[in-house]
């Protein structure tokens, strides 16, 4: 990014509300809007960098303040395609190796390249996240149960049995769009990510089938929201199961319409923001969610594409629904480690 950007982007992100913007790109909720959560006195800190660097993830890591203690996952998505535009093996090692951490990810829940366990390791090596790493796929041999905060849709959260070989987990999302959920960042990456493959077809379907055979019959476009309250409950009940030993990281580069779950996304008409940090998930989310928001689109670097699909799919509803049963904060105020 250039350098000149980054003041402009700073002032921008300092000045940002915790709106969840709607469809004219003005705020849903007027009275969440009216305060500026820069100075909320109980907002919650975002780091951001507009450095994106393996070294500078690094550092964004560091100046959370929290040590990655014992057996440590670290979060990504390995992405369906080379294509994809997933964060790649090279990017993440330093921070990977700075913790001794192991990559961590569950099988998808629609066809692919990566719905069978032999079919994911293939992509995996592919794409030489091995090369880097130790690698875990959690559902590999199996699936167990957890609470969750919220019952109304979901009774449970269905992991990927290997989460309970770690005591603590960096979530490291790349932030961009989502062709289902409007855009994918570290909630996303928290709940359909650590989700059993059978557990995404539970969230999917809103607590209505928990087996892929029969996902896609359960699935209602009249159901969004719910679908969406289904996520945040999922991320919430991560949390609670690692009783919130979990850091909070989101690069948005390559930010496309399309999630990494796309084997041929649409190119990226944004131009690359930095990496955001938080110990709160739902004020790091909406913080990148205001970045693409407040952004002054140009010729070659337009955030109208993003938004679109966000509000096509009322994806800002999950930061609604994750404020509402307490996993964090809208209230936020950005720190910037430049």
């Amino acid at each position: 990014m250039k350098k000149g950007l980054r003041t402009t982007m700073f002032l921008t992100a300092m000045a940002v509300t915790a709106c969840g913007c709607g469809g004219t790109g003005q705020a849903r909720n007027s009275e969440k809007s009216s305060q500026d959560s820069s100075f909320a006195e109980n907002a919650s800190v975002v780091y951001m960098t507009t450095e994106i660097s393996p070294d500078v993830l690094v550092k964004i890591y560091e100046t959370l303040g929290v040590e990655a203690q014992g057996r440590v996952a670290v979060k990504i998505s390995t992405g369906e395609s080379e294509k994809s535009n997933q964060l790649r093996p090279e990017f993440i090692k330093k921070l990977v190796d700075k913790v001794d951490g192991t990559i961590v990810e569950c099988n998808t829940a629609y066809a692919g390249s990566r719905n069978t366990t032999e079919s994911h390791w293939k992509e995996i090596d592919k794409r030489g996240y091995r090369d880097i790493a130790v690698v875990d796929i959690m559902d590999e041999e199996g699936e167990f149960k957890i609470p969750v905060r919220d019952t109304t849709y979901m009774k449970y959260n269905i992991v990927g049995s290997h989460l309970s070989n770690y005591d603590f987990m960096i979530n490291l999302a790349h932030f961009k769009g989502h062709q289902m959920a409007g855009f994918g960042g570290v909630l996303k990456n928290q709940s359909i990510g650590v989700a059993s493959a059978n557990g995404k077809a539970y969230i999917h379907s809103n607590g209505l089938t928990e087996s892929v055979s029969n996902l896609w019959e359960n699935i209602f476009p009249e159901n969004q929201d719910k679908f969406v309250e289904c996520m945040a409950t999922a991320a919430a009940a991560v949390a609670d199961y690692l009783k919130n030993k979990i850091v909070y990281i989101a690069v948005m580069n390559n930010i496309s319409i399309d999630c990494d779950c796309n084997g041929n996304p649409a190119p990226p008409e944004l131009k690359d923001m930095g990496i955001l940090a938080s110990l709160d998930p739902v004020a790091l989310d909406q913080a990148c969610i205001d970045l693409v928001y407040k952004h002054k689109n140009v010729e070659g670097d337009d955030a109208t594409s993003l938004i679109k699909r966000i509000e096509q799919q009322h994806g800002i509803h999950i930061l609604e629904h994750a404020e509402k049963i307490g996993l964090g904060s809208r209230k936020y105020k950005v720190k910037l480690i430049d």
